[in-house]
């Protein structure tokens, strides 16, 4: 098939907006998303926040979402393809244009979508977004993506450069299985909350629902569901029953495992579910919750009201966690939990505009905020007590590399084994990578204070 011109740029028309059909609106969504996201260093997460409310039906924004993650995922192995297809690339002003064959190319390929849908819709999206002349080329090419597919292509090519390298040094034999897992998407992973429903009961609920789920003997909390379904389908999920949350981030509340009634901080506790699991395990525990900041302290917040754990022992305060002085009564903690901030190098299957914004920089910044808050809220730690440091990377330098050095300055720090269910023994601690058992990648340390 020869080669498709696109043709000229024309003037946007200027007419006022006609209500689009629900489909149509969808696309128009999804284009205008990724392209913030790819062509203007836009969050995903931020972008798709004041979008998804627009959307009445939960099946329109369930595929919105479906629609912009697939394409971000399969972004490596679509632009190659139409690089291909076109014999003259997109303008310096074609960006939504881009996005909108980036979205066309994930429902044919990723998401499977009926073609005749996914093409009279997303070409309809073309013209509601201005580009009347250009919806023939949209046709064009995803015509010919349904007819002849997509090459396939190396995962690890999706990553940058700098960042490939890093994680084949440290981990050269099981890099290649993450590249492939972070280009999937990551299965449903929910948290019974024990407080109101016991999880065998809970899962028998999804089975009347219609939806399947599986156990992990590791997660007494956990059930997996491999299909994932929009959580409005989930019985009781407005009520507090269960919430989403992936079984790596579950095991935080195993490792941590404080003692009834303990004294805990969660030193950065944004979105709230570690928060609400342990509030959900023992309500007798003293719960202070911190976030530097006040609309994702607002999350937790929601979290915990959704699960009816908010109450006198619970307590949330927009503050930085290494200015003590703003904060700390002086009275030290039985338990303390730090997932800090991080990469998110082990959740890119979840995130994965973290390939596109990620920069080499921003790992020696973050790796110096950690050891920051480390510092700071171990003198707040009793002896004896239990500090547990968690992130979603799974780069050496934020998770054993960081512990390694802060035990070399802190000498009542001890460190407490883990058991081979936390994942790769990796120095001090423990380090599950992107995949592995179905959850995300994660590192876990244990550490006690010396009496």
């Amino acid at each position: 098939m020869a080669d498709v011109r696109p043709p000229s740029r024309r003037p946007q028309n200027s007419r006022p907006e006609r209500p689009l059909a629900p489909g149509v609106e969808v696309r128009v969504h999804a284009a205008r998303v990724l392209d913030a996201v790819v062509n203007r260093g836009r969050s995903l997460k931020s972008e798709l926040a004041p979008v998804l409310p627009r959307l009445a039906d939960p099946r329109d924004r369930a595929l919105l979402e479906a629609v912009v993650f697939a394409a971000l995922r399969g972004r490596h192995r679509y632009e190659a393809a139409l690089r291909g297809w076109m014999a003259k690339p997109p303008g310096a002003g074609d960006g939504s244009l881009v996005a909108l064959l980036l979205a066309g190319c994930a429902q044919l390929d990723a998401l499977q979508l009926p073609a005749h849908a996914a093409l009279d819709a997303t070409v309809e999206a073309a013209r509601a977004l201005g580009r009347p002349h250009q919806a023939g080329l949209v046709n064009a090419l995803l015509r010919r993506a349904q007819r002849e597919g997509f090459p396939a292509a190396d995962p690890a090519a999706a990553w940058p450069r700098w960042l490939r390298m890093k994680l084949e040094a440290a981990w050269p034999e099981h890099a290649a299985a993450v590249f492939a897992a972070s280009a999937h998407a990551a299965p449903l992973w929910l948290r019974v909350n024990r407080r109101l429903v016991g999880r065998d009961e809970y899962r028998a609920r999804l089975e009347e629902a219609g939806i399947s789920a599986s156990l992990d003997p590791r997660l007494p909390d956990g059930l997996r569901l491999d299909e994932p379904v929009p959580v409005a389908a989930l019985p009781g999920f407005d009520q507090g029953l269960v919430a989403v949350q992936d079984g790596s981030a579950q095991q935080a509340a195993d490792a941590l495992a404080p003692e009834p009634g303990a004294r805990v901080l969660d030193a950065c506790a944004a979105p709230g579910g570690k928060a609400a699991h342990l509030i959900e395990r023992d309500p007798t525990l003293e719960l202070l919750a911190l976030d530097v900041d006040p609309r994702r302290l607002a999350r937790v917040e929601d979290t915990l009201r959704r699960g009816g754990l908010l109450g006198e022992r619970v307590q949330l305060r927009p503050v930085d966690a290494t200015a003590p002085a703003l904060w700390w009564d002086g009275f030290t903690f039985d338990a303390i939990l730090l997932d800090a901030p991080c990469s998110a190098t082990g959740v890119v299957r979840r995130q994965p505009d973290i390939l596109l914004h990620r920069r080499p920089e921003d790992i020696g910044s973050l790796v110096a905020a950690q050891a920051r808050l480390l510092d700071a809220v171990w003198p707040m730690l009793r002896p004896g007590g239990i500090l547990l440091y968690a992130t979603c990377s799974i780069l050496p330098e934020e998770n054993a590399g960081q512990v390694e050095a802060f035990l070399a300055r802190t000498p009542d720090a001890v460190v407490v084994p883990l058991p081979e269910a936390f994942g790769h023994a990796a120095g001090p601690g423990r380090q599950r990578l992107t995949g592995e058992d179905g959850m995300d990648g994660f590192f876990y340390a244990r550490l006690r204070k010396s009496e």
